[in-house]
């Protein structure tokens, strides 16, 4: 089969691979009808060392299950599936207190001879766990939506539900990215009063209005802080999701979030160390979030897509096929689209 490697900064390829087989009575082979790129891909495109790589691309992806293993109950051949962006069992204890991305037999995909998911088929290690059926033909136009569930809506729901934004809060999303675009999604389905975006792309801010988002906050830096100061009376805000995952993200988030309040970091680290200040010590601010364990908010999220009542895939702004995601990540590291489909 044809599958995605980056080799080296800027370096992606399609070759060909070894077809995924069963390895376990607990495995599924899944045909990929659609997948994407992530902006966490574009990290490793900006920075891979040859002398780590190839890598195996790809984490959220959706497709027809080909084939099971013989322990396998909760999908069979033919039938449309999601999969999280880390494969989990769903049984374990971390999986039952909401944590999968702690499953103690998960694992990512592309790694330790699990396929990735940006090629044309990959082995689904524990698929009764990982694997989420959908209720739509391979054909619906609901399925770039669904994908986002994948990874991104989640995400930026585990942002907004990490913060606990309640309704009539006041919230602040640092970045106007597919993930911030979650956020404010999200932050709307929790109640939220106010959303305040941030992000400098008009056509990307624009789609944040869109979803819910009341005010747009263009600066930078200093100027940034200083704006959502004057909106929020002062203050800040209550509620802070970081959806960008650099260091000048966090510390824009330290300065708009109001004393008391709470900031929820869901951005990919590209930090050593939290840029906590001392005099923040004596605001009294809640750091929280991390990773997003995707597989326990699918089905909470799921009816919104399927009813119509959001559609996220609008964050998807460019299609390729698997020969073209070469292309397909030069465009998102270039700032021209914002989140690439990719089609087999």
């Amino acid at each position: 089969m044809r599958a995605t490697l980056m080799y080296a900064a800027g370096d992606v390829r399609v070759e060909t691979v070894p077809d995924p087989k069963i390895q376990a009575p607990t495995d599924a082979v899944v045909r990929i009808v659609l997948s994407c790129v992530c902006g966490s891909d574009l990290w490793p495109y900006k920075g891979l060392d040859s002398a780590v790589g190839p890598l195996l691309m790809g984490h959220e992806f959706l497709g027809v299950v080909e084939e099971t293993g013989s322990a396998v109950t909760s999908v069979k051949p033919g039938e449309v599936v999601l999969a999280p962006f880390l494969w989990c069992d769903n049984t374990c204890d971390f999986c039952q207190e909401g944590l999968h991305n702690s499953c103690r037999h998960g694992g990512a995909w592309g790694a330790n001879g699990v396929d990735g998911g940006q090629g044309e088929y990959t082995r689904v290690p524990h698929a009764d766990g990982t694997l989420v059926k959908l209720p739509v033909p391979e054909d619906s136009d609901l399925l770039p939506g669904l994908l986002t569930l994948s990874d991104v809506l989640c995400t930026g729901y585990h942002a907004a539900h990490s913060a606990r934004v309640q309704p009539g809060d006041t919230v602040a999303v640092v970045g106007d990215g597919a993930v911030g675009q979650g956020a404010v999604i999200s932050a709307k389905k929790l109640g939220a009063e106010r959303i305040i975006l941030m992000g400098r792309h008009s056509d990307r801010t624009d789609l944040g209005r869109d979803f819910g988002a009341t005010d747009v906050v263009a600066e930078r830096g200093a100027e940034a802080v200083a704006r959502v100061r004057d909106l929020t009376g002062g203050d800040g805000v209550a509620k802070v999701l970081e959806c960008v995952g650099t260091k000048d993200a966090v510390i824009t988030a330290f300065g708009i979030a109001r004393n008391g309040g709470t900031i929820s970091r869901v951005g990919v680290p590209q930090y050593a160390e939290v840029p906590f200040r001392f005099p923040d010590y004596w605001r009294n601010i809640t750091l929280t979030g991390g990773i997003a364990p995707a597989r326990a908010y699918i089905e909470r999220l799921m009816p919104d897509v399927l009813d119509g009542t959001i559609d996220p895939g609008r964050v998807f702004d460019r299609t390729v096929t698997l020969d073209d995601i070469a292309d397909g990540y030069r465009a998102m590291n270039d700032r021209e689209a914002l989140k690439v489909l990719v089609r087999p």
